[in-house]
C-alpha cells in the first residue's frame, strides 16, 4: 500500500525502535534487554522459592518479577514522609503482593473459591478487588508462589503479565452477554486477545504498561477514556453493531483523556486492530524517560489523524471504516450495584465491598451463597464491586440477604459505600504517602452516620500518591495523598468526569486538608451540592460552575 503519511520522528532520541533507536537509555530498558521478564518464572520455581527471599537479585526482585504479577510490599512501620527518602531495598518487605488477572472481570465460582482458599491459607486472608477487575493478595511468601500458581492454573487463572511493561488485564463489561440493553458482547474479542497475545515475547517488552478496555455496554462501564486502547460499543448506521476505537488515555502525574480515531471496528477485527495499536506502541513508543513512556505522549505528539494513518498503512494494510461517535451514556450510576434483570429472565446482583476490600473467608462465603442461588459465575467491576450473574427470581431475596450479612451491600448500599474507591495505600504500597483503605472505610462509615438521607450519585476516590491508581482526576471528589504540615493529608480534585463530556477535575487553589479533616470537608461540600444543584445536575457540573469559596 502506498504511504500518504510518514510517522513523525521525535525531535530528540526517544529510543523509538521503528527508527532504529536501540540505544538503552535507562536502567529499566537495560534490564529488559538483558532478559525477558517472562523468563523469570523458571528462576522463581527452581531457585528463589527453594533458597528464599535473600537469593533474589535486585534486577529480578524489582523489575522482572512484575511480569508474573509480583511486587514486593512495603515494610511495616515506614511512614509516608520517608517514602521518597529511602532506597528501594530499604522499603522492601520480604513479602509480596500477588495480582491475579481476571480478564473481563470474569470468574467462575470454582475459580473464586480457589482464590479465597489461597488467600486464607497463604496470604493471611487478604484480598482486594482492584479498579481494573483484578484481585490482589498480600503477605505472599516467595516459597509459596509455585504452589499458588499451580492452584490458579488448575482452574484456568494466571498472574502472567498482571504487572510490568506488558499488555495488562483486559477490562470488559461486568454484564457482557447478559445485559438487556447491551449493544454488542465483546467477550469473544477479549478471549481472542488473551489467547493470541498474552505471554507472547513479541509484546513482552513495551516502553511501559499497556491497558485495554472492551465493552459493548451503552453505559460506558469500563472507563474507556483512560485506557491506552479502548473499543466502545456503537451501532454503525450501515454496518450494524461494532466498536468505536479510542487511544491514548492514561492518568498519573500527566493525565490525558483518550481520543477517538473515528474508526468503526467489527467484533471479529478487534484482535487484529488491538495488535496494530500495541505494535505502534512497541515500535514508536518513547523509551528514553519512564515518565514519558506511555502511549498517551505519542498520541499527543502525533494527533489522531496521524496515528490512524500509521495504524492503517503500516500495521493493518487497509483502511478502517469511518464510524459514528457513541451516544452519551444514560444518566445514573454505572457501578452495577443492586438487582437488575438479564435478557434471559434471570437477574444479576451487584454488591459493594467497602473500598474494594474483601478477604479469603468472605470470598469463599460469597461462593457458597452464589451456589445456593443457582449461579456459577461472578464478575468484578472497575468500581471495585462484585456482581453475581444468572440468579433466578425466586432466589434473589435470599442471595441479597446473605450478601448483606457478609458486609457486601446490595439494596442497602449508600451513595458513599457505592461511590468510594481507594488504592492500596501506605499499608502495602512502596510509593504511597498516606493510608487509603482504612481511611476510606472510616470515611464511608462516618458519612453514612452524618448524611443518612444523601442519595445523589457521588464518587470519592482516595489515592496514596500522585500516580492515580484510584483515578482521582476523574472522580467527583478526588483525593491525592500529600503531607499537610507534616501530617497525612490530601490535595483535592473536584468535578472530574467520564463519558462524552469527560473532563479532569479542578484543584482548589491552596486547598489541602489533613486526614482528620476529611469527613468534615466531604460533608460540607456534599451538603452544599445537595442544596444548590439544579434539576438533575450532577456533582461534576455543579463543581464546574461553583465559586471556589463553595468548594473549600
Amino acid at each position: 500500500m502506498a504511504h500518504t503519511r510518514i510517522a513523525p520522528r521525535a525531535a530528540r532520541n526517544e529510543g523509538q525502535w521503528a527508527f532504529g533507536d536501540r540505544e538503552l537509555l535507562n536502567a529499566n530498558e537495560e534490564l529488559k534487554a538483558a532478559d525477558d521478564g517472562l523468563n523469570v518464572r523458571a528462576r522463581i520455581e527452581t531457585v528463589y522459592s527453594r533458597d528464599g527471599f535473600a537469593s533474589i537479585p535486585g534486577e529480578d526482585l524489582r523489575c522482572r518479577m512484575r511480569w508474573w504479577g509480583l511486587y514486593t510490599q512495603r515494610r511495616p512501620g515506614i511512614d509516608g514522609g520517608r517514602t521518597a527518602t529511602l532506597e528501594p531495598h530499604e522499603l522492601d518487605d520480604e513479602y509480596f503482593m500477588l495480582r491475579v488477572r481476571c480478564d473481563g472481570g470474569r470468574l467462575t465460582l470454582r475459580q473464586l473459591r480457589v482464590i479465597g482458599e489461597i488467600s486464607t491459607e497463604l496470604a493471611r486472608g487478604t484480598a482486594d478487588i482492584t479498579d481494573r477487575q483484578n484481585i490482589q493478595l498480600h503477605w505472599v511468601r516467595i516459597e509459596d508462589v509455585p504452589e499458588i500458581w499451580r492452584r490458579l492454573e488448575a482452574v484456568g487463572l494466571t498472574t502472567q503479565e498482571a504487572c510490568g511493561d506488558v499488555p495488562r488485564v483486559i477490562l470488559g463489561s461486568p454484564v457482557a452477554g447478559v445485559a438487556a440493553d447491551e449493544i454488542i458482547d465483546g467477550t469473544p474479542a477479549i478471549d481472542a486477545i488473551h489467547r493470541r497475545y498474552i505471554g507472547d515475547p513479541a509484546f513482552s517488552n513495551l516502553p511501559r504498561k499497556f491497558k485495554t478496555a472492551i465493552s459493548g455496554s451503552p453505559h460506558h462501564d469500563v472507563v474507556h477514556e483512560i485506557n491506552d486502547v479502548s473499543f466502545v460499543g456503537v451501532v454503525h448506521p450501515e454496518l450494524g453493531p461494532g466498536f468505536d476505537l479510542w487511544v491514548g488515555g492514561a492518568l498519573a502525574a500527566n493525565p490525558m483523556l483518550a481520543v477517538r480515531l473515528g474508526a468503526w471496528v467489527p467484533l471479529e477485527a478487534v484482535p487484529e486492530v488491538w495488535e496494530g495499536v500495541i505494535g505502534i506502541f512497541r515500535d514508536y513508543g518513547y523509551r528514553r524517560l519512564r515518565n514519558r513512556a506511555r502511549l498517551k505522549f505519542l498520541v499527543a505528539d502525533w494527533g489522531a489523524e496521524v496515528f490512524r494513518d500509521v495504524l492503517e498503512q503500516e500495521y493493518l494494510g487497509r483502511r478502517l471504516d469511518d464510524g459514528p461517535e457513541p451516544p452519551a451514556p444514560p444518566l445514573g450510576r454505572r457501578d452495577h450495584v443492586g438487582v437488575h434483570p438479564q435478557r434471559d429472565g434471570r437477574f444479576y446482583v451487584g454488591a459493594a465491598p467497602t473500598v474494594g476490600r474483601v478477604s479469603g473467608p468472605m470470598l469463599t462465603s460469597l461462593v457458597d451463597l452464589a451456589e445456593r442461588a443457582g449461579s456459577d459465575r461472578v464478575r468484578l467491576t472497575v468500581e471495585q464491586k462484585v456482581v453475581v450473574l444468572d440468579v433466578a427470581a425466586d432466589r434473589v431475596d435470599e442471595l441479597v440477604a446473605g450478601l448483606e450479612q457478609l458486609g457486601l451491600e446490595v439494596t442497602g448500599a449508600s451513595t458513599f459505600r457505592r461511590g468510594t474507591m481507594a488504592c492500596t495505600g501506605l499499608e502495602f504500597c512502596k510509593l504511597a504517602i498516606v493510608e487509603t483503605k482504612a481511611r476510606g472505610a472510616a470515611l464511608v462509615d462516618e458519612l453514612e452516620r452524618r448524611l443518612p438521607t444523601f442519595e445523589h450519585p457521588l464518587t470519592i476516590n482516595l489515592n496514596g500518591c500522585p500516580n492515580s491508581c484510584a483515578r482521582i482526576q476523574v472522580a467527583d471528589i478526588g483525593l491525592k495523598g500529600v503531607l499537610a504540615g507534616g501530617d497525612e493529608g490530601f490535595q483535592v480534585h473536584l468535578g472530574g468526569a467520564l463519558g462524552i463530556d469527560g473532563r479532569l477535575g479542578r484543584t482548589v487553589r491552596g486547598l489541602r486538608i489533613t486526614a482528620e479533616e476529611l469527613p468534615d470537608y466531604v460533608e460540607r461540600v456534599a451538603t452544599r451540592f445537595a442544596a444548590q444543584r439544579e434539576d438533575d445536575e450532577a456533582f461534576a457540573q455543579w463543581a464546574l460552575r461553583a465559586d471556589e469559596a463553595e468548594l473549600a
